[in-house]
């Protein structure tokens, strides 16, 4: 992460930067939304999933392994994936229906 400005920062950038990576802490079996595409695991930005492992390794951002279900309840991918990548569910967000395209 960069800051535009950091000369005009109030916090020094490298303690944001940490402050912001250990504070994104989501609760077991609650609503996480990817923020970037991940297509090694088949996920799109916007896919919601559900947190069901949180992992600490030293020196690194936390991380969390979030299954992620179709519209009829059935899992289609669990991944772990950092912090960094997730963000919690907002009230502007909107469910949105994607299919996946099957080779015929």
């Amino acid at each position: 992460m960069k800051l535009p400005n950091p000369q005009n920062a109030i916090i020094a950038p490298d303690k944001l930067i940490n402050y912001l990576l250990n504070t994104m802490n989501f609760e077991l079996y609650s609503e996480v939304v990817v923020q970037r595409d991940v297509p090694e695991e088949g996920l799109l930005a916007g896919d919601v999933g559900v947190v069901v492992e949180r992992h600490d390794v030293p020196g690194l951002e936390p991380g969390y392994s979030v299954e992620f279900f179709d519209m009829l309840g059935n899992t289609f991918a669990v991944a772990t994936l950092p912090a960094s990548l997730l963000r919690a569910p907002a009230h502007t967000d909107r469910p949105a229906v994607r299919m996946e395209l099957v080779a015929v």
